[in-house]
């Protein structure tokens, strides 16, 4: 007897978790930056072609917003500023993930969007296929990146060159800026337009970094199913070797919905 009130203790208190974790996930805000692949699913993550939309179906938090731009990229350029207004969707020096933030920021302090709990950064694509328009790429390793231990935050966004340090900068202000928010990494997923190579290493870059700042990093390129050489041959999970398909993107988004959830608590 003593033993199977025991078990019924031990169910009720595995119920009662659960729940509570059912319950918390519906309860986020969550946030999204990024590039194209995070854009395709609409500022209200709600588009069949973007990941988000079947992330935001598994996760059902309370708010989701995506802040993302088609042919942005991680890397900022001598020619970046601070530009909130500027809509493009292609590669331009402002047009990095640095003024998503702040367009982040601006709807926080406006009133528009509430505290996010969650920030999702899905970047670099872009900084792998143009590389040759972002000449000091890889300038810098992530150690080299953070021989200055104090915050870089205080530095104009045109002095951030390398994307180890982008991705440092870009970072910190959301630190700086919402403190109580969960931030998380992902990679770029492989494409057909940039080698593998340049991929894999953008992705160490952002892990590494991730890594020094305690912040969890999703491999994409190792876990969602688009290879690269499988798409050259025949579009599967693309519609044109970088972009996800509809089933693409339903495939991926409740893989990260899965590999991010546990993360959240």
């Amino acid at each position: 007897m003593k033993v199977l009130h025991q078990i019924y203790i031990f169910i009720v208190l595995l119920f009662v978790s659960l729940s509570s974790m059912a319950q918390g996930a519906r309860g986020l805000n969550i946030v999204v930056l990024g590039d194209s692949n995070t854009s395709i699913g609409g500022d209200s993550c709600t588009l069949d072609r973007g990941w988000t939309r079947w992330f935001k179906e598994s996760m059902q938090p309370a708010s989701m917003r995506s802040y993302a731009r088609s042919g942005a990229t991680w890397t900022n350029t001598t020619a970046t500023r601070l530009n909130t207004q500027e809509y493009t969707e292609v590669l331009a020096d402002c047009n990095v993930v640095y003024n998503q933030v702040e367009r982040l920021t601006l709807a926080y302090r406006q009133g528009s969007q509430p505290a996010p709990d969650v920030i999702i950064i899905a970047a670099g694509t872009n900084d792998a296929w143009f590389k040759q328009r972002r000449p000091l790429l890889f300038s810098k390793t992530a150690e080299q990146a953070f021989v200055q231990t104090a915050f870089i935050t205080g530095r104009k966004p045109s002095a951030i060159l390398s994307l180890a340090e982008s991705v440092r900068y870009g970072v910190e202000l959301l630190m700086e800026r919402f403190p109580k928010s969960r931030i998380i990494l992902l990679t770029p997923m492989q494409t057909t337009k940039a080698p593998y190579s340049d991929v894999r290493r953008v992705g160490d870059v952002i892990e590494e970094v991730g890594r020094r700042m305690s912040v969890p990093v999703v491999r994409q390129d190792h876990i969602t199913g688009v290879y690269s050489n499988r798409e050259l041959r025949k579009p599967f999970l693309t519609s044109d070797g970088t972009h996800t398909s509809v089933e693409g993107a339903r495939r991926n988004g409740r893989l990260l919905a899965r590999q991010i959830e546990p993360l959240l608590f």
